[in-house]
Order: C-alpha cells, then sequence, then structure tokens
C-alpha cells in the first residue's frame, strides 16, 4: 500500500535542490528552498487561527507563486486546500466557502472589496491572508502575506498528523446546479497523476525513491499551465510537476496572451505547456505563424490539453511550426483522471474527438453492460481504479457519481462517447447537456467539431431551446474569423447537414463576435442557452 503526501514529497526534494527554481512568473524566480521556507511561514499563520487536522483553507487567487506557497503551506500542516473560481459573484462566493468549511481565505488584494461587502456573512472564517498585487492597501481585518511568509516558525505544530488520507478538495461547477467538492485522498491522487508523469517514482521505494532520483538525475522538466490554476488542469499539473522536482512556470499577466504565452515558452525553456483546446491553441498557432523566427517553440517536448476540445487541424498547423513535439489531447474531469488520451506527432494524426480508452475504462450501455466496440450504441464512460472519495457533503451525488459495478468503485461523471471498431472512442459531451429533439438524442461537442471545420467558423456552441413540435430545437452561436464576410445561416445549416444526420442541424444560427468561454477555456452552456431563448423570442 502506497503512503503519498504532497508535502512529504516536496518537503525531500526541498532538502536536495534548495538552489533550484520551483515557480518562475515574469522575472520573480522562487528557489524550492524559498518555496518551503515561505510555506512554512504562512503554515504557521494558519496554525495560530486554531486550526485542526483537515480544516479547510480557502484559495482566492489569481496564478502566482503564493497560490502554490498556499497549497504546500495547508498540506503541511495536514489541512485542505479549496480552490475558489474567482469569476464567482458574492452568493457563489459565500455558498462555497460556507459549503467548504473554509477557517480562511488567501486573497488577492484586487478582491478586497468584493470580500468587504460579504466579509460579515461569512461567519465561518477565521482569518483573511492578503496577497499584495499593486491594487490597493491592506485592509484592516486583513493581514498581509509577505509578513507572515517572512516569518518561519520554530515548528509546524499539526505536522504530526499528517497523512496519505489527507485530502486535497477541488470544487467543480460541473454543469448543473451549486459547486461541489471534489475529495482526493492525496495518496490516491499522487498514485493517479504520477504514472502519467515523466519522472515516475516506484511505489516500493517511496519517498527514498523520489529523494534518490532527484539527487542522481537532477531537476525535473519545466511545465507551463496557460489556465487557471484554480481548475483542475491547472492545479492537477502543477502538482505533478513539482512532485517530479520540476520547476512551474506561470504566466506575468492575468489575461491569456498567445504571444505572452509563445515568448514565455521560449524565453524560460518549457519543456511542456498546457493548454485547454482550440481557445488557446488557434491563436497560438496564429501568432507563431506570424512571427515563425521569434516564436520558435524549440524546448517543448509536449503540449498537453484537456477541458475542451482541440481541432486536428489546429495540431498539424502547430506541428509544422515544430514538429519534433507531442500534442496530447487527455481526457478527463476533476471526479476522473485517466479516462482517454489522443495523441499527434508530425508523423500521426488523430482525428478530433477521437481518443484511446484508458486502461480501467469501459462504456456501459443503459442496461450496464459494455458497449461493443463498431456498433451505434451511445454508452457512459466508467472509470475504475483509484478515484476519489465522493462530494463533500453530498452523499447523494456521490452515490451517482461514484458507483459500484460488477463489485468495483467506478467513477462516472456523466460523459457519453460510441466505441469504434478498433476500442477508441468517439466522445459526444456531458449527458446534462444533451439535446432532445423529436425523440433523437444529440450530443452539442458532436455538433461543435462539425461547425468549427467551417473555414469561416473560429468556435461555436450548440444548445437546445424550448420547442413546442420537438420539445428542444437545436440553436447554434458561431463566432467567425474577424475580418471575414459572414457565411449565411443556411450555409452553416447545410455545412452541418454534409456531415451529420439533418436532424442534428441547427435549426437557427446566432453569430456573435465571441463565444466568451470561461478563464479555464470551458463553454458556458447555460449563458448560452439563456441567450438563444432570448434570441428566439426576439424573432
Amino acid at each position: 500500500m502506497t503512503q503519498w503526501n504532497y508535502a512529504d514529497v516536496w518537503e525531500s526534494i526541498a532538502g536536495i535542490q534548495p538552489d533550484q527554481p520551483a515557480i518562475i512568473q515574469g522575472d520573480r524566480t522562487v528557489s524550492w528552498g524559498q518555496f518551503e521556507a515561505r510555506s512554512a511561514g504562512v503554515a504557521g499563520w494558519l496554525s495560530s487561527l486554531g486550526a485542526v487536522h483537515q480544516d479547510k483553507v480557502a484559495l482566492y487567487l489569481y496564478n502566482a507563486p503564493e497560490y502554490m506557497e498556499s497549497v504546500f503551506a495547508s498540506l503541511r500542516i495536514g489541512l485542505v486546500p479549496v480552490n475558489t473560481n474567482y469569476r464567482y459573484g458574492d452568493e457563489e462566493l459565500l455558498y462555497l466557502w460556507d459549503n467548504a468549511d473554509a477557517i480562511a481565505v488567501v486573497f488577492h488584494g484586487t478582491f478586497a472589496e468584493r470580500i468587504e461587502g460579504i466579509r460579515s456573512k461569512a461567519t465561518k472564517v477565521k482569518g483573511w491572508l492578503f496577497v499584495d498585487d499593486g491594487s490597493g492597501p491592506c485592509p484592516e481585518w486583513a493581514t498581509p502575506y509577505e509578513e507572515v511568509a517572512a516569518e518561519r516558525p520554530a515548528d509546524l505544530p499539526l505536522a504530526a498528523e499528517r497523512t496519505p488520507d489527507d485530502l486535497i478538495m477541488l470544487y467543480t461547477g460541473g454543469t448543473t446546479g451549486m459547486p461541489k467538492g471534489v475529495m482526493w485522498r492525496q495518496d490516491d491522487l499522487f498514485a493517479r497523476l504520477n504514472p502519467a508523469g515523466f519522472r515516475r517514482f516506484d511505489p516500493a521505494e517511496g519517498i527514498a525513491g523520489i529523494t534518490r532520483a532527484v539527487a542522481d538525475d537532477g531537476p525535473g522538466l519545466a511545465l507551463l499551465p496557460a489556465c487557471p490554476l484554480m481548475h483542475g488542469t491547472g492545479m492537477f499539473t502543477a502538482l505533478e510537476v513539482l512532485a517530479e522536482g520540476g520547476r512551474l512556470v506561470l504566466l506575468p499577466t492575468r489575461k491569456y496572451l498567445p504571444a505572452e504565452l509563445a515568448a514565455t515558452i521560449d524565453d524560460k525553456g518549457v519543456n511542456v505547456a498546457v493548454i485547454v483546446g482550440d481557445p488557446f491553441a488557434r491563436p497560438l498557432l496564429e501568432v507563431v505563424q506570424a512571427d515563425p523566427e521569434r516564436y520558435t517553440l524549440s524546448s517543448l517536448v509536449i503540449i498537453m490539453s484537456s477541458g475542451a476540445m482541440w481541432s486536428e487541424e489546429i495540431k498539424q498547423g502547430l506541428l509544422a511550426h515544430h514538429g519534433s513535439m507531442m500534442l496530447v489531447d487527455a481526457f478527463s474531469s476533476s471526479e476522473a483522471l485517466g479516462m482517454g488520451s489522443s495523441v499527434s506527432t508530425a508523423d500521426k494524426a488523430a482525428s478530433t474527438g477521437e481518443f484511446s480508452l484508458g486502461p480501467e475504462v469501459r462504456v456501459l450501455d443503459e442496461d450496464g453492460n459494455d458497449v461493443v466496440p463498431g456498433s451505434d450504441t451511445v454508452g457512459v464512460l466508467a472509470l475504475g481504479g483509484r478515484n476519489p472519495l465522493g462530494y463533500y457533503k453530498d452523499q447523494a451525488k456521490s452515490e451517482a457519481t461514484f458507483r459500484i459495478i460488477d463489485g468495483a468503485r467506478y467513477s462516472v461523471p456523466g460523459d457519453h462517447a460510441r466505441v469504434r471498431a478498433d476500442g477508441s472512442i468517439q466522445l459526444l459531451g456531458r449527458g446534462s447537456q444533451c439535446i432532445n429533439t423529436a425523440g433523437e438524442k444529440v450530443y452539442p461537442e458532436e455538433v461543435e467539431e462539425v461547425l468549427k471545420r467551417h473555414p469561416l467558423v473560429v468556435d461555436a456552441c450548440v444548445v437546445g431551446i424550448p420547442d413546442d413540435r420537438t420539445g428542444e430545437r437545436i440553436v447554434a452561436a458561431v463566432e467567425t474569423v474577424p475580418g471575414a464576410e459572414l457565411p449565411t445561416e443556411d450555409e452553416i445549416i447545410e455545412h452541418v447537414k454534409a456531415t451529420l444526420s439533418h436532424y442534428k442541424a441547427p435549426r437557427g444560427v446566432r453569430f456573435v463576435s465571441t463565444i466568451g468561454r470561461a478563464a479555464n477555456g470551458k463553454m458556458e452552456y447555460a449563458r448560452h442557452k439563456a441567450e438563444a431563448i432570448a434570441w428566439a423570442a426576439d424573432g
């Protein structure tokens, strides 16, 4: 039985390579020694609040070294770091912090005014830790982060209670309802992430194996998550690169700028870039094609994507620019890591939306039987093996997602797919977004994939709106190439009909200036549905 705990791992690495960089953001570098020392100071402050084992610490931060320092600080004294979506409004923030039982909130100064308006209602929070980002002074009700980070305590009182069962909790908005806290045992999360990493550790050797690997082989790779650390794709990859003794490179600014991403990759020698599908990859390709001598991307070994569709034409454009890297499209969610992947290289292309199943994945039909490859049956993906314990304080949703199938426990987050004859899967999207039109099921991502193949379409979102005759009517929002002449609605509809069954084609098309995805690159289906209903009502 493994006994992994991230605090144990990071402490051992800091002891081996204290002068090596751990986190880089712009001109700022935090060494492994500083990472360890500063996190100890924050841990001491958390302990002074009277925190007890597995109390929760909310991180209300943009990407910054303080994010991972606060994660390290929490884990070192047996507390649970909890992400906070910085796009949330007042009620969502209060719900999350109350639901998580957060005793402390670490926040960037730019959020001070919003917190001021709701602080009196956040009755469980005992302390507020202010990270100065130049937006204003530290409020009197908060503690300056730099003061506590600079004061290393003589000891860390809760360190003795640290266990492999300690949690890392990731709140996910999902597709419906309020955010849910996905509870990962650290041992399970480490065992799930490390086998897919670059420096893989033998569980039998434990921490001694990590110490030996770092001492013998030196620092690990440099990884840059272009997505927010507050979401699973960013956090999970950050945890893994630090667990390998590598360095985490963060973009300097808070808005995604493809030229900044390309420049940072080249200037910092980034080996792995993490993106979220076409919303990140398409503008990156445009930048490197416009100035190939400035943006070589030559240090990259892999670009990895998760969370949104990544078109093969965009992949091949990037490979034409730098042909020796691999492009990995990973299919995962906060509740299920390692469901499938798709790999493209200069010599091997993979179709958009086509993934190879992970070794512990099944595709089950409505009766719970495995879908026969090559059939047209739509099934739901189920992932066995190491999985989360469930959702925090939500037994009903936990039982609905984490199910016992044939005597084994599986994570079934609701992703639908078909299984091709060769065993690969065609992803169709979450069942909660499935459109029922005249009794036929239509999965938005399947239609969106086809829409984005139109030469004038940059991005697309497909939703179903109420219809008296068919139950639901398919409406597409389409973002087109800037400056180009708009295609007609009929042209877009016929483009879909040329590939898919006619009932899957939109019956209405909204041309929008931007699809306006969330900060993590994911589609905001609820907003688009509301906009489509209003658009249809206006005639």
